[in-house]
């Protein structure tokens, strides 16, 4: 049976989808996701930590009502943790239980490499299903250089050779978006095989909507006042500014705590909820009334 294509026809559908599903984005961005949609290019999504960007590919996938496939990157990834690995355990048990059986062990030996001792990875799951998932690789900066230039040739062509199984190529690309942080400098041909979009911090007003639409109980003159106050905290230069992230979980413990504004007291007690970092929290608590007051 095919299945229907759910992707938006035009960017303002895409918009209203996104909003649909409680995800506000400003007009750069829609655009980029829908061009990524209709021409099956991957798309590079940076800014700093916070801003939407691995939440982005999260309600695409939603929308599209497809699997999301995450790999998520760090220092020392292989190829074998992103594509595919033998279950070896199980691949030791089927040998001994063969032999303890008095089976022919050659026969067994030849099964080791039948599909159900494979172990898919992200990747290689992307590539079975095809148009029908979301393959999110994030944070990419984390990951190395050798994996980048693996990851460079795989985003060509989304073919896996499995020596055992022959070679399994997509029937369509997924949709594919890539995120970095900009922790260091990708490659110029990873950056070219991608469309690439910067998500910048929302504005107070967009803030104060997304605010709303994550937390509801959040009142309104309430999530606009720690919009500001989260706008001003992104002005000091920390080391790691809040994202939206924060700003919805301090909306939420503050109604939580039933506070109608934002004052020094409650400001301090509650400063964990948005500032993540030792030395920030010391620097913000120094300058919190002039924060405060704007």
């Amino acid at each position: 049976m095919t299945v229907p294509d759910r992707r938006p026809a035009s960017i303002d559908e895409l918009a209203t989808g996104l909003a649909g599903h409680r995800y506000l984005a400003d007009r750069g961005l829609v655009t980029a996701l829908h061009l990524a949609l209709q021409l099956g290019r991957p798309l590079l999504l940076e800014g700093d930590a916070g801003v939407g960007k691995t939440e982005a590919a999260k309600v695409v996938a939603e929308l599209l009502d497809v699997p999301l496939l995450r790999l998520q990157c760090y220092e020392g990834i292989d190829v074998g943790q992103a594509l595919y690995e033998w279950d070896y355990p199980r691949q030791l048990l089927h040998l001994r239980a063969m032999e303890a059986a008095g089976g022919d062990l050659a026969t067994a030996e030849a099964d080791l490499y039948a599909e159900r001792f494979l172990l898919e990875r992200p990747l290689l799951r992307a590539v079975r299903a095809g148009t029908r998932a979301v393959l999110l690789i994030d944070e990419i900066d984390r990951a190395d250089d050798e994996f980048e230039a693996f990851l460079l040739e795989f985003l060509a062509d989304f073919q896996v050779s499995i020596p055992e199984l022959g070679t399994i190529t997509a029937t369509g690309p997924p949709v594919v978006v890539l995120t970095s942080n900009r922790t260091r400098e990708l490659h110029e041909a990873l950056r070219r095989r991608c469309l690439y979009h910067w998500i910048e911090h929302p504005s107070l007003e967009r803030e104060a909507e997304i605010i709303r639409l994550r937390a509801p109980e959040v009142p309104v003159v309430l999530a606009r006042r720690v919009a500001e106050v989260v706008s001003r905290l992104r002005g000091l230069d920390l080391f790691k500014p809040p994202g939206v992230a924060e700003s919805i979980d301090w909306a939420r413990v503050l109604a939580l705590l039933g506070v109608e504004d934002v004052d020094v007291d409650v400001a301090t007690d509650t400063l964990g909820a948005v500032v993540k970092e030792h030395d920030d929290t010391v620097r913000v608590r120094g300058v919190l009334a002039e924060v405060l007051d704007g």
